[in-house]
């Protein structure tokens, strides 16, 4: 059964061990709060705390929970090219060290999840990012987002900022969820102007697409070349080699998940003109808090554009001349007016 989660406030990645990536990051140990006993914990996927993109949103939303809620949090981080049973032998570390909230941060855990949520029904379990049948289970929260519309905004940004008719869009990875990012940005270019040139580019066939600047700069620079004066990347920390490479060719670049105008280096902050806000944080924290409440997420939730799921975000003024213009097409998202593909 699908859930659509009501985000009513929206709060402005060798396997490391757990005493490696531990609590200290989020500030020192913290202690759970009176009369609580929910540790919550994140297994990060590649790139972990720090890409300044989708592991850095789900941070935001653990630093939130162990602020304002009071819970104990604890953290892990996957390794490049590692399998299945690697992440479910870190899943399982997490159960040993008492956590009672475990969520992995990607689709790549959908079936670690699924294994150790089986073998540990007492404990709650979350999976942002992944619906199949894989992460399934009575014990299991499906966190879901529709990529696809808040992509649908900056993609009309895109083609309402080019000058040259031609934009970008670089994805991490070729996989079902990314295609998500890459079919909204196109539908929502595609409304602006019929005619504009789409070039696409996917940096690798596994998780490394995730967190390689060099591959990323290198396919920005490429599209660069053929003309596009606006890239859009779907690529966690890949995407700092976009920015490096808009910064150096005098073009725009669109940012994700984060608000990067905010959470990229200063001196590439100029170039990004907008981000696809993906509010990760929103759902952990509500995760998280339905626990401490006594009643933990189960099911498909979803996070949507009607419901602040997603977003686009107007840090440093470069798209205010053209929010009139996203504003309209999000409502029409949201009336049912536009139907963006997912595919």
């Amino acid at each position: 059964m699908r859930h659509t989660v009501k985000a009513a406030s929206i709060m402005s990645v060798a396997a490391l061990a757990l005493t490696a990536c531990g609590s200290s990051d989020s500030g020192g140990d913290a202690t759970s709060a009176e009369g609580s006993d929910v540790k919550a914990c994140l297994a990060y996927d590649v790139g972990g705390r720090g890409d300044q993109s989708f592991n850095d949103s789900a941070a935001k939303g653990l630093d939130q929970a162990k602020e304002e809620l009071g819970v104990e949090i604890e953290e892990v981080e996957a390794s490049q090219g590692e399998n299945d049973a690697a992440r479910e032998d870190r899943l399982n570390q997490l159960v040993d060290a008492d956590c009672t909230n475990i969520i992995g941060v990607g689709y790549i855990y959908a079936k670690a999840i699924g294994g150790a949520a089986k073998d540990n029904p007492d404990v709650s379990f979350a999976i942002i990012d992944d619906a199949s049948a894989d992460s399934e289970g009575e014990n299991v929260a499906q966190l879901v987002f529709a990529e696809h519309e808040g992509s649908f905004l900056v993609g009309a940004a895109a083609a309402l900022k080019s000058k040259s008719g031609k934009v970008g869009f670089i994805g991490g990875t070729d996989v079902p969820l990314i295609n998500k990012f890459e079919a909204g940005f196109k539908a929502g270019a595609q409304a602006v102007d019929p005619k504009i040139d789409v070039q696409t580019k996917y940096l690798a066939e596994d998780g490394s697409g995730f967190a390689d600047p060099a591959k990323g700069k290198t396919a920005a620079e490429g599209m660069y070349d053929k003309g596009a004066d606006v890239i859009y990347h779907a690529a966690g920390g890949s995407g700092s080699g976009l920015f490096e490479a808009a910064k150096a060719n005098k073009k725009m670049a669109i940012g994700v998940d984060s608000d990067q105008a905010k959470t990229a280096e200063k001196d590439v902050q100029d170039v990004i003109i907008t981000s696809m806000v993906k509010n990760v944080d929103v759902a952990v924290f509500d995760y998280i808090k339905a626990s401490t409440e006594g009643e933990p997420l189960t099911g498909l939730q979803e996070f949507d554009l009607k419901d602040g799921g997603v977003s686009y975000a107007t840090t440093g003024g470069k798209i205010d001349d053209i929010t009139k213009e996203l504003d309209d097409y999000k409502q029409q998202i949201v009336d049912g007016k536009i139907t963006v593909p997912s595919k």
